[in-house]
């Protein structure tokens, strides 16, 4: 049993040129690509600054995310549950290069914390980053306005 989480981020989607980010947190087996399982928290948050591209704004997303993820890592080990590293989806694939140091950036000092923190934390065996297309990334569900057909049909999957 290892933590897991598909992470999202919608660009320019709220009042004041803010963006939304979201995460679906739970647990799963340890192979590449986890099954999809009920979440143990689900996250959909304003991101408090102007990001000035769509990967800046996933990028704020997985760090978001991952910030979340940190106390459920430790506390999963203190009951005995070993982690290794803990899987995150993104279905934006620059800001998966940005994360994975397979694209260099320039400085960019808004995005600059947050990069590092994410490579940091991967560097410590913490999490793995990793791509999948974004209709099998659940966090995209709680990052946009859905018409209501939509929320009926994602019911059973997300409302429990």
């Amino acid at each position: 049993m290892i933590l897991a989480a598909h992470s999202d981020a919608a660009y320019l989607n709220v009042s004041k040129a803010r963006s939304r980010a979201g995460a679906h947190i739970m647990l799963s087996e340890d192979i590449p690509v986890p099954a999809f399982n009920g979440p143990i928290l689900t996250l959909a948050q304003i991101i408090k600054f102007v990001a000035s591209s769509t990967a800046e704004a996933e990028l704020a997303g997985l760090y978001i995310c991952a910030k979340e993820m940190v106390p459920l890592r430790n506390s999963l080990v203190e009951m005995g549950w070993p982690q290794p590293k803990s899987p995150i989806q993104t279905d934006n694939t620059t800001a998966l290069g940005v994360a994975n140091k397979t694209i260099i950036t320039k400085k960019m000092k808004s995005m600059d914390m947050r990069l590092w923190w994410l490579r940091c934390r991967e560097s410590q065996g913490q999490f793995r980053y990793y791509w999948a297309p974004g209709p099998t990334n659940h966090a995209d569900y709680p990052t946009k306005a859905h018409p209501d057909i939509y929320h009926e049909s994602m019911q059973p999957t997300h409302a429990g």
